[in-house]
C-alpha cells in the first residue's frame, strides 16, 4: 500500500510529465479528433481511468469512473471544462490545462472507440 505522503509525490511526478509532453508535443491545426493520436496522449489518463474500482483520496475519497466507451464530444468538454476551472478536482485541471483543443479531441476518440475487450480501457 502506497503511503499519502508517497501517493502525493507520485501524483506531483504524473502532473510534471503530463507537463512536459504537453510542451514536447505538437499541435494539429484543427480540433477534429483521432482515436490512434489520443492513444499516445492518455498514458497519464490510464494511471487511474483504467483501474477497475480506483478510488482517488485527494481532495475527496471518491469513485474514479471508468471512461472507456464514453462519447467524444462529452470527453472533450469535461476536459474543458477542468481547463477552465469550471471543474474542480485539482489533480484533472492540471492534467486538463496541459492539453490543447487538438489533443482532448483525440483522447475523446480514443475512449470512444474501446469496448470491454480492450486493453487497460475496461468498461464499467
Amino acid at each position: 500500500m502506497i503511503s499519502m505522503k508517497n501517493h502525493l509525490i507520485l501524483s506531483q511526478l504524473a502532473l510534471c510529465a503530463g507537463l512536459a509532453f504537453a510542451v514536447a508535443s505538437a499541435q494539429a491545426a484543427d480540433e477534429k479528433g483521432s482515436a490512434q493520436a489520443g492513444q499516445g496522449k492518455v498514458w497519464l489518463c490510464i494511471g487511474c481511468h483504467a483501474i477497475p474500482e480506483y478510488r482517488a483520496d485527494y481532495p475527496l475519497v471518491y469513485k474514479v469512473p471508468m471512461i472507456g466507451g464514453q462519447n467524444a464530444a462529452y470527453i472533450a468538454s469535461a476536459l474543458t471544462a477542468y481547463k477552465k476551472g469550471e471543474r474542480k478536482h485539482p489533480s484533472m485541471r492540471a492534467i486538463a490545462a496541459s492539453l490543447s483543443d487538438q489533443d482532448m479531441a483525440d483522447i475523446g476518440e480514443y475512449y470512444a472507440a474501446q469496448t470491454a475487450s480492450s486493453p487497460k480501457n475496461p468498461l464499467k
